[in-house]
Order: C-alpha cells, then structure tokens, then sequence
C-alpha cells in the first residue's frame, strides 16, 4: 500500500534523554520525562537502554506493584524474564515484546536471563483511561517472527502496534490507538508514515541520524512532531538509520503520578499507597 504525505508533520523540538536509575540499580536513560506527559498524551514514559556491562542490568527489576497504565517492553539484545502474580511468565529477547496490562492486583519482575554480553531495550508506559484503569490484567509475548513487517525500497518497519501501510500490528487498543514502529531506514533513503492530525507523535532515534522537513535528528534524541498535518516523513543521512515513531490518541484526563501508580487525582494515589502498604496489591 502506497502512501504519499502532501501536509508532513515538522518537528516541535529535540529532548536529549537523562541517566536514570531503577528497579535494583538498572541505569537507563529516560527520554520522556514527567514533565512531557501532558504534551505527549497518552505516553507516560519512554526509557532507552543499551550496555555491554553487565554491572548497568544484571540485578534488573525485583518485584513491584503497576497501577493505571500498559508496559510495552521491545528488546532489541537480550534475554529478560518476566513473572507476575497473576501467574504469567515468559522471556522477550532479539526482537521480541512484551505488552502487560499489570493492573491490580499484579505485583511483577523482570529479570535479565543472561549474564554478559549486549542488553538494548525500550519501555515505554501507555496511560489507561480512566474507565479501564482497575480491569483485569493483560499480558501478551511475542517472538521476533510474530511483529509484521512492512517492506518498503529502502526502508522497513517492524509494526509492533497500530498499522502501517497496510499492515495491522498485532496489538490494537480501541481508546489510545497507539502506533509503535520501528523503523528501519537504508542510508538517503526515506520512510514516509501517515498520522492522524490530533494524535501526538514522537520520533526517537537509536541509531545513525534522520531529518524530518530541515531539522536533524541525531542519534539518541527524540523529536516531538507538532500536531496536524497527514503524517511524517524521515529521511536517513549518511548511514543507515533505526528509530522509533510512536504516536497515540490523547486521553484530556489528569494525570497524577507517584512512582509505579498513574491516576487521576491525588486522592486516587493516596488509594493506591496505601493499599500497597496494605498488602492489597499483592
């Protein structure tokens, strides 16, 4: 399926990510920040990581409580073990995703399955509307062979969610209708996506540069694409270029945030607090 942007999307600005630590001393790099959940509605948060040291993973993340938002966890190097009370187990590695609903009352790990070599990842968090924020939990793995792919000259894209030139993603959401690709981009090629105008976007490049209208995006940073528009073209530079585009439907619903809890007030995370301290999470 063919697609042709006559109105591209420009870039608002560039975000360079911060060092993070987390879970029990994993040090990632966060790229989208509290401060741009309001901006990029519905995602939350979007961690980058990548290490040959073994000291910056190994002791990955031990048991916690979720509450009100989707974890979608793309390995592109590595093994990680996930386990939850909900009785749900399995490994993501090279390739693979992990989509989790972990709401209450799922407490979950994961755990690196290896211990030296490569581990490169991205979570990204997907807030939940409000009417879905107390469901039952949800988990889904997949294998590197069971992500589409669109086959374009010059360009791929693994459609981990939403659709791309035809092609459907595996997950679909009915509210968010997020869109998760990654996109892979020969050297002075381009790749063209088409969004809907109100959808909030975001590109993050983890390898080689692009640029999209006149400005450069370099590796490891992300573009925020201004809103409008019918949808987003990239051109790699010099080299060949990897990056996510994930763009969603904005919730308009408060945010409130305390760690791993995303509600809608602060009364509702006082709930959650507590009901941790409780042991009602568990």
């Amino acid at each position: 399926m063919n697609i042709s942007i006559a109105s591209p999307r420009g870039v608002e600005h560039l975000v360079a990510g911060t060092p993070a630590r987390d879970g029990a001393g994993v040090k990632p790099t966060r790229v989208l920040t509290q401060p741009l959940q309001g901006r990029l509605d519905p995602c939350l948060m979007l961690d980058a990581f990548g290490s040959d040291d073994p000291d910056d993973w190994i002791a990955g993340f031990p048991d916690h409580p979720h509450r009100g938002f989707e974890t979608i966890t793309y390995t592109i190097a590595g093994r990680i073990r996930h386990r939850d009370s909900a009785g749900h187990e399995g490994v993501v590695h090279d390739g693979g995703v992990r989509w989790m609903t972990p709401r209450p009352p799922v407490i979950h790990s994961e755990t690196p399955e290896q211990n030296e070599g490569r581990m490169e990842s991205f979570q990204l968090w997907l807030n939940l509307p409000s009417r879905d924020k107390m469901s039952e939990p949800w988990y889904c793995d997949l294998e590197a062979v069971d992500i589409p792919v669109v086959e374009l000259p010059g360009a791929s894209a693994r459609v981990i969610a939403g659709a791309s030139h035809g092609v459907k993603g595996t997950v679909q959401r009915e509210v968010t209708e997020p869109l998760c690709l990654d996109i892979h981009v020969d050297a002075g090629a381009r790749f063209e996506q088409s969004l809907p105008a109100s959808h909030n976007a975001f590109v993050y490049v983890y390898s080689g540069a692009l640029a999209t209208g006149e400005l450069q995006v370099p590796m490891q940073r992300m573009a925020i694409l201004a809103n409008g528009g019918d949808g987003v073209i990239m051109q790699a530079g010099e080299a060949p270029t990897r990056a996510l585009l994930i763009a969603s439907a904005p919730l308009n619903e408060p945010i409130a945030q305390y760690g791993p809890f995303v509600t809608n007030s602060n009364e509702q995370i006082f709930q959650a607090v507590e009901d941790f301290r409780a042991g009602r999470l568990a």
